[in-house]
């Protein structure tokens, strides 16, 4: 998915965020994407940049899409990161630049690693479902592997956790013993947790990663804070375990992992190390070389905003 703001701030993440446990909660913004969807941005956000290599998280719906297009985000670029595609309700269809066509759908991993360059497109398909609900993440990549080989990849049988009223599909990486097939570049974990009416319970955690929760639907206590859809629940390290209870049905996202210790600059879809590896990609994309081409799409592809007028710089993940 990408970031359509035509006049996108240089994110200035990265670098060594260490915390112990805390119950910070910092809330989103409605940003439009595409023609038809808005969706809650949190994470970049004004207190925080990034949650181990999580750094972008957009969660959107449900929305009534039945008799409008959905989602319909023409071609565009990215560099040097991860896009994690995860639905609860509807269906998207990828294309991108290797050639890849693949509709994902509920509870289903897509995958995209850009690496050094890649394009796509996301939309709704023709005769899509009514509803569409999910999430887009963005996962920057190491700098030894900034530049891998572009690839994606589709996963439609993901480890599920359950007990206590709790059902967790690990999403990407590890929580609790169980690992995602997905591919990661650093420790990670991502999880869609499902609280039954009347759960109690707690979730293991690594006390090594530093966590966040956001919302999907419904009203959650985590660790005693109770959370709406529209905020970020950002947690800390040194977490063994994780206090939930549900006085009824609800769902959430908990991201976490190391924390990051590099430091980078995330502007529009690109993530790089400095002002220039940002104006070659854009310079790249505009003239189009290196990024490739997405078939099949209806639409023209996106063009890029133009750069600010000050140079990049790359400084701590923490406002």
């Amino acid at each position: 998915m990408s970031n359509l703001d035509l006049k996108p701030a240089a994110h200035l993440c990265g670098g060594n965020g260490r915390t112990g446990p805390v119950r910070d909660v910092q809330p989103g913004k409605q940003v439009p994407l595409g023609e038809s969807t808005v969706v809650r941005r949190l994470l970049p956000n004004l207190g925080r940049r990034m949650v181990g290599a999580w750094c972008f998280v957009d969660h959107y719906g449900p929305d009534d899409i039945a008799d409008e297009p959905g989602m319909q985000v023409p071609p565009h670029p990215h560099m040097g990161l991860q896009t994690v595609s995860w639905l609860r309700e509807g269906e998207v269809l990828h294309r991108d630049s290797l050639g890849s066509l693949q509709t994902v759908r509920p509870r289903e991993l897509g995958l995209m690693t850009s690496g050094r360059a890649i394009a796509h497109s996301e939309e709704s398909p023709r005769g899509h479902a009514p509803l569409l609900h999910g999430a887009q993440l963005w996962v920057a990549l190491p700098g030894e592997h900034r530049d891998a080989a572009p690839a994606f990849e589709h996963h439609d049988d993901l480890p599920v956790i359950t007990g206590g009223g709790l059902t967790a599909t690990v999403i990407l990486g590890e929580l609790a013993g169980a690992t995602s097939p997905g591919t990661t570049y650093s420790p990670l974990a991502g999880a869609d947790l499902t609280l039954a009416a009347g759960t109690d319970t707690r979730l293991p955690l690594d006390p090594d990663f530093e966590y966040a929760a956001l919302t999907i639907s419904g009203e959650s206590d985590i660790d005693g804070v109770r959370l709406a859809p529209g905020a970020l629940l950002y947690l800390g390290c040194g977490r063994s375990e994780l206090p939930l209870r549900a006085t009824s049905d609800s769902s959430l996202l908990l991201i976490g992992g190391e924390p990051f210790e590099e430091d980078i600059v995330m502007w529009w879809n690109f993530i790089g190390r400095t002002h220039q590896d940002i104006e070659e990609a854009r310079t790249d994309w505009m003239t189009g070389s290196r990024f490739g081409t997405v078939h099949g799409y209806d639409g023209a592809r996106l063009p890029a905003p133009e750069l600010p007028a000050v140079a990049l710089k790359a400084r701590g993940r923490v406002r």
